[in-house]
């Protein structure tokens, strides 16, 4: 099956569910599942001390093969950090200290300084590296490898030290708050792996909607809120019993999803309706839906809380919600075809923000 690599490609002006665009390859992979479902297929302290109440928000820009590094006090871009080929997965660590970004074109995952901005380390993974997520002892990055399962990063080596065999074709995880478990997406098979960090193997398989992307905990560990790209729900699971508790209608082709610090909120990206819904996890249903720009991809919120950060694909920017009154606020141009966000705890840092290119600088 061929895959589109937005790598290098501008990115779309527009959406349309039946034309081309920054996520075609994403289309090319639902449509082509019933094909992939028979391949064979230094120490970081997990201490915030350092950190203050002003992060920044790292962009992987799929089709730029950078990372835009937003200063969220002044929302603006203070630097560009070129990475491997196609990045559209990246975490901070517990401390903001470093930034992983999964580059599926590259099989690679590159680590980001965040102090100088610049890549200090290159890691092989599996095929087609997509999401990735730090344990909260900062001692482990898992990656979701779209073709092979996946990849477990030492950081404090910064090399792979497991690789755990899971089926369906991959796309998001997320780590619980005691970081004993990773819940795997599996776009391909409609299902949710759960793995145990301890040993790192499958426990649990758990039945959700089709074409499952992003994937989500709440603050207290208990509940795990999964997009359905194809059915355009969001399924809800029990962490303890490991079963769907409830499923929730959103927009069209939901492909991330966030949840606020104090997990009252949950925030879904839903890449063809153009906007995002806001979801009350104490009864799980739609309050709000906010407009945002042109095929928005993925998200993070801030760790006040306040302001949600939504990559749209279309038009090549950062758009920023309030999060209290549900609107955006700001929106910030970044590289092509602008995929996942992290957002650091913050590192005291002030920035200068980039000095404008010269015309036909590249």
């Amino acid at each position: 099956m061929h895959l589109t690599d937005p790598a290098g490609k501008p990115a779309r002006r527009g959406p349309g569910p039946n034309r081309s665009g920054p996520w075609a390859w994403l289309r090319a992979c639902v449509a082509g599942l019933a094909v992939l479902a028979g391949l064979a297929l230094p120490a970081i302290s997990s201490s915030p001390a350092w950190a203050d109440p002003s992060p920044d928000a790292y962009v992987a820009n799929g089709g730029s093969g950078n990372v835009s590094v937003i200063d969220t006090r002044t929302n603006t871009v203070v630097a560009t950090v070129p990475v491997g080929s196609g990045p559209q997965g990246v975490a901070s660590t517990p401390n903001g200290r470093r930034v992983y970004v999964a580059n599926r074109g590259s099989n690679t995952v590159s680590v980001i300084d965040t102090r100088t901005n610049t890549v200090v380390a290159t890691i092989p993974v599996g095929t087609m590296p997509l999401g990735i997520a730090i344990t909260p002892n900062g001692r482990r990055v898992y990656v979701a490898n779209v073709l092979s399962g996946v990849s477990v990063i030492d950081t404090r080596t910064n090399t792979v030290v497991a690789t755990v065999p899971v089926g369906g074709t991959l796309a998001g995880v997320a780590i619980t708050p005691d970081g004993r478990r990773a819940y795997i997406t599996n776009f391909g098979s409609g299902n949710v792996s759960v793995i145990d960090t301890t040993t790192n193997t499958v426990v649990a398989t758990i039945p959700v909607g089709t074409s499952p992307w992003g994937v989500a905990i709440t603050p207290d560990g208990r509940r795990a809120y999964i997009t359905n790209f194809g059915s355009g729900n969001v399924s809800v699971i029990d962490t303890t019993t490991n079963t769907v508790v409830a499923t929730i209608p959103v927009g069209s082709e939901p492909q991330d999803v966030a949840i606020t610090p104090d997990g009252r909120r949950a925030y879904i990206t839903n890449t063809t309706s153009n906007n995002v819904s806001v979801i009350d996890t104490t009864t799980n249903t739609v309050v709000a839906t906010i407009p945002v720009g042109s095929d928005p991809w993925k998200l993070a919120i801030n760790p006040n809380g306040r302001r949600a950060y939504v990559t749209t694909a279309g038009t090549n920017n950062v758009q920023v919600i309030n999060t209290t009154t549900n609107t955006v606020v700001a929106t910030v141009p970044v590289g092509a075809f602008p995929d996942a966000v992290a957002i650091t705890p913050g590192n005291g840092k002030h920035h200068k923000p980039e000095k404008p290119k010269k015309p036909g600088h590249h």
